[in-house]
């Protein structure tokens, strides 16, 4: 996407939380492909960046991220106090999964890449669980070419977080 259309994606963006997984994906990146491409939004946005993980001590040398070992709903919770009244994103199918489940997402954006990928998380597979109906709020402008929307869960107030998702989950 051109960078006009990125820097207004991360701008609203206050806190991002992830995984593990995600984590240790961007410091693969870092190494293969340059530190910018593993950052959020390319190294457009700047904030507070939660990572969930059940090994927090692991993650500590690394000040650009703060770990945590809590749930899902003490995470936003957290994230919302840290955002100073921004957006709080998840970038994490998985994640985004369990705060669906307990109404905490207010909006989803979803980018879909015209490729095909041999591997990564279904986003937002939960076989047997309930069904949240979205609605197409509209296009995210700028970001046609990757298929941008902008939904948003039908029926449901939500209290907390935007799940992103980039069709790799």
């Amino acid at each position: 996407m051109d960078g006009e259309v990125v820097a207004r994606l991360a701008e609203p963006v206050g806190v991002i939380i992830s995984g593990r997984r995600g984590y240790d994906a961007a410091v693969a990146q870092a190494v293969e492909r340059g530190e910018l491409t593993s950052e959020a939004y390319g190294g457009a946005w700047g904030g507070v960046e939660i990572v969930l993980t059940h090994r927090p001590e692991e993650l500590a040398g690394d000040p650009s991220v703060t770990a945590l070992d809590v749930d899902v709903a003490e995470a936003i919770r957290r994230a919302h106090e840290l955002a100073d009244g921004k957006d709080v994103q998840i970038i994490s199918a998985d994640i985004a999964r369990q705060a669906l489940e307990l109404d905490l997402v207010d909006e989803l954006q979803i980018f879909s890449a015209p490729v095909m990928l041999g591997d990564g998380t279904r986003a937002f597979s939960v076989p047997g669980g309930r069904r949240i109906d979205w609605e197409l709020v509209g296009t995210i402008p700028g970001a046609e070419a990757g298929f941008g929307r902008l939904y948003r869960p039908r029926g449901t107030a939500g209290s907390g977080a935007a799940a992103g998702s980039s069709g790799a989950g």
